[in-house]
């Protein structure tokens, strides 16, 4: 698992106007071959009429699955302009399809190319962009005199509350970077006097926006 990566934090669609041909950019986060080929479909189900579907995708931790579809266009003008966007991007994990709807001028290739370009590259601007931390799961379980107290702690720190579970005893779930394991078991005893009972669980990764 990768300790950090960039993928789009959902489903956008954006539309612009180049020369009278409408570029509609439909984006979406795909974890696998199977969700992008899906996703690809479904687009061209709903626009079934328009002129061209152009649609490219990474999948996986180091891009071994990656494909870019002209869908008619001249050779190399759509799908991989559309591919080159993700991968100056940095992204993973993602779908793009550029619907184009002609409306009559002929752009030439290399129109085309910056055509599907930026249809692309708002798209995914405008879906959002996060960032994935691979993080630890800690479970910290207190008391619950000292709930408020550590639920502020918590919230006024750098961690992120995964969540709490109000059970016989308070539990929260931090999501803690690995190597700061120590540093947070050391924080949590010193604030509950060690009487927070400090368990590790499994490895999530956590969403942050990318500016």
């Amino acid at each position: 698992m990768l300790p950090s990566y960039k993928t789009v934090k959902g489903f956008a669609e954006h539309e612009i106007i180049i020369q009278k041909s409408r570029f509609i950019a439909h984006i979406s986060r795909a974890e696998s071959e199977e969700e992008a080929l899906a996703f690809i479909q479904e687009i061209k189900k709903t626009h079934w009429n328009a002129t061209h579907n152009c649609s490219a995708y990474l999948i996986g931790e180091h891009d071994h699955i990656q494909k870019a579809n002209d869908d008619g266009e001249p050779s190399g003008t759509a799908g991989v302009p559309i591919l080159e966007v993700l991968k100056k991007k940095q992204l993973k994990d993602t779908v793009a399809v550029v619907t184009r709807y002609f409306g009559g001028i002929k752009l030439g290739a290399g129109g085309l190319i910056r055509a599907y370009g930026k249809s692309a590259s708002e798209g995914i601007n405008a879906a959002g962009i996060v960032t994935r931390k691979l993080m630890k799961i800690l479970s910290v379980k207190v008391e619950y005199t000292w709930l408020g107290k550590l639920e502020n702690e918590l919230r006024e720190s750098v961690y992120s509350i995964k969540d709490i579970h109000y059970l016989e005893n308070v539990e929260f779930e931090v999501f803690v970077e690995e190597a700061g394991i120590n540093l947070f078991s050391e924080w949590i005893t010193e604030l509950t006097n060690g009487q927070g009972l400090i368990d590790e669980g499994e490895l999530l990764y956590l969403e942050e926006d990318t500016a």
